[in-house]
């Protein structure tokens, strides 16, 4: 989903909108696979998603899509939290010698400590 918001903002800039196959073009180095990877039935599918959340909208008479206003303002904020922080938080859970002192490494313990207990308090596998 995170690859498919990006190629939504590149798209953003282009004025005739973007078609199936110009998606899968940019969808598939963002994966890490090859064009031939990804399906014209995927991304069909990827795009009746977007439609139907109104992320996108069909220009009229054509097959060709725009971003909207609304899939460019969710975009941007779902792009923007993983980039600056999931990303930063998880590397920052893995460092095993962090550059500064965090909270959340202590946080993400009490959580993994947390969930362990309630999972032998159920008598299941954590």
């Amino acid at each position: 989903m995170h690859a498919l918001l990006q190629a939504l903002l590149i798209h953003r800039l282009l004025p005739n909108g973007f078609t199936n196959r110009d998606l899968r073009a940019l969808i598939a180095p963002l994966l890490g696979t090859s064009f031939e990877d990804i399906t014209a039935g995927k991304m069909t599918y990827d795009l009746r998603r977007l439609r139907a959340h109104g992320l996108i909208a069909r220009i009229p008479r054509s097959r060709r899509y725009q971003i909207t206003d609304t899939g460019l303002r969710q975009a941007l904020l779902f792009t923007h939290a993983h980039d600056h922080l999931l990303r930063t938080g998880l590397a920052q859970i893995t460092d095993p010698d962090p550059p500064a002192p965090s909270r959340l490494p202590t946080a993400d313990r009490a959580y993994r400590s947390a969930f362990n207990d309630l999972a032998s308090y159920a008598h299941l596998a954590a």
